[in-house]
């Protein structure tokens, strides 16, 4: 799958975000709303981890769906 279906679906997929990354809140999503930088951002920060680690956590979530 490609994000630009994620994107266009995205109050489709919060509840698969929410079981992979479970640290993001409702807030969080809302203020991600379908844009892949800032679902990256905030991964970052709930999780203390480098963006080219949350980067491949998205994109391997992503080609998982």
């Amino acid at each position: 799958m490609n994000w630009d279906r994620v994107e266009g679906n995205w109050r489709q997929f919060t509840g698969k975000v929410k079981e992979k990354w479970g640290k993001l809140t409702e807030d969080d999503l809302q203020v991600i709303d379908g844009q892949q930088d800032q679902l990256v951002g905030r991964i970052q920060e709930r999780y203390g981890i480098a963006k080219e680690e949350a980067q491949k956590q998205v994109k391997n979530w992503v080609g998982g769906l």
